[in-house]
């Protein structure tokens, strides 16, 4: 396979998990043929390296910086109205590739396409 670049693809929407629990079954297949699109489209195109769903952003925790050392509080950076609900990290070949597949995904959701920084970790 030709080079291909890594993509982190972020989900989010407003009310995310409020209107997750209150989608009917036909909504939900929607959108799972949705991500079933996107899946077959990158394995199409490039390689399918994870993605996942996260839980809602009242059982996060978030580590900031507190003197010499970190303090650990409940819940996400911010606050905020739109919700991070799950990502995808791809390999592609290029950001137009990225952002074709990425159209696939529900429509209710804001997506961010972002090239990952090569900083050397070595795949398991």
């Amino acid at each position: 396979m030709a080079d291909l670049t890594r993509f982190l693809i972020l989900l989010a929407e407003p009310d995310h998990f409020a209107r997750w629990d209150a989608a009917d079954d036909a909504e939900r297949e929607r959108v799972f043929a949705a991500y079933r699109a996107f899946t077959a489209a990158v394995r199409e195109r490039g390689r399918f390296r994870g993605g996942e769903a996260l839980v809602h952003p009242r059982d996060a925790r978030t580590l900031r910086p507190d003197g010499d050392g970190q303090q650990v509080t409940e819940g996400p950076y911010a606050e905020t109205v739109e919700q991070l609900g799950g990502f995808y990290l791809v390999e592609l070949p290029d950001l137009a590739t990225a952002l074709e597949v990425a159209s696939l995904l529900p429509r209710e959701y804001d997506i961010e396409v972002r090239e990952c920084l090569d900083v050397g970790v070595p795949d398991e």
